[in-house]
């Protein structure tokens, strides 16, 4: 075991994560010789961990919050992703230089192209929110050729900044322009928390939305959110966002152990009897 590849997924704090879980369960498939951690790395220590990658310590690992900024910065070389999303999920080695991927907006397409077939047909989509998560969103849809991306958000500046960063494709709105945004889509994404218990209600008439326009949640704990449960008595195609949590872990599984895994209904069930172990903890 002492040569065997070793990845974790960093974060402060991260025993929420269920990175190892689903990391573990492809080692045990494939029966691959080899391990993944979940380790608690305080902001202080994050460069050290870099150098025990370099070292060879670590084959390369996942990055969470608070530390994808930072991983974005240190890195000698960031992928295609991670340069337009401006944050780094997955570190790995490639010869002597320590690279940097973001796999968040390939989580995200990949996830739709399991659960809602047609998606990239669509040119116009609306982004519910404006915060981190958003920018990997925004890279998939304009990555599968969307021509316009509206982006509401309650602080419209913040807005402004992804619409700046991401092109002449993405305009900023506020709340009170939801609705019109909404009867022009062919894509709704949820990237709020709003409708969930403790927040705010979301303010959107979904009835307002296209017949054949679909929808996304990039939450996924409830599975099924006010947002997607409100889509789907309009009669919207809808896909939950677990998915993007699971493909989003396939690219560095690979790039550590050297297999592409299948991310299928035997890992969802998986990471779904955890979640719902969680809940009744």
């Amino acid at each position: 075991m002492a040569n065997a590849p070793r990845a974790f997924v960093a974060g402060h704090p991260v025993g929420h994560s269920r990175s190892p879980l689903i990391h573990g369960s492809w080692l045990m498939r494939y029966g691959i010789d080899g391990v993944y951690s979940a380790v608690d790395v305080a902001p202080e220590d994050f460069a050290a961990l870099l150098i025990d990658i370099r070292a060879g310590r670590w084959t390369g690992g996942n990055v969470t919050i608070p530390h994808k900024e930072r991983a974005f910065e240190f890195v000698d070389r960031r992928d295609a992703a991670a340069e337009a999303i401006g944050a780094v999920n997955t570190l790995w080695m490639d010869g002597e230089e320590l690279v940097g991927g973001n796999t968040d907006a390939y989580g995200f397409a990949a996830n739709l192209d399991q659960s809602l077939a047609g998606w990239r047909d669509g040119s116009s989509a609306l982004v519910l929110g404006a915060g981190g998560a958003s920018r990997a969103v925004l890279h998939a849809l304009i990555e599968a050729g969307y021509k316009r991306i509206d982006v509401v958000n309650r602080t419209v500046p913040r807005a402004e900044q992804l619409a700046a960063r991401f092109g002449e494709a993405v305009s900023a709105h506020g709340w009170d322009e939801a609705d019109n945004r909404l009867a022009e889509a062919d894509l709704i994404v949820n990237t709020t928390s709003l409708g969930m218990e403790g927040q705010p209600p979301l303010p959107l008439d979904i009835t307002r939305a296209r017949t054949f326009a679909m929808a996304t949640d990039i939450v996924y704990v409830p599975l099924q959110t006010p947002f997607l449960e409100m889509a789907a008595r309009t009669g919207l195609r809808t896909a939950d966002g677990l998915g993007m949590l699971l493909h989003q872990a396939a690219p560095g599984f690979e790039h550590w152990f050297g297999t592409w895994p299948d991310v299928d209904d035997a890992l969802r069930d998986l990471v779904i009897a955890d979640l719902d172990k969680a809940a009744q903890g």
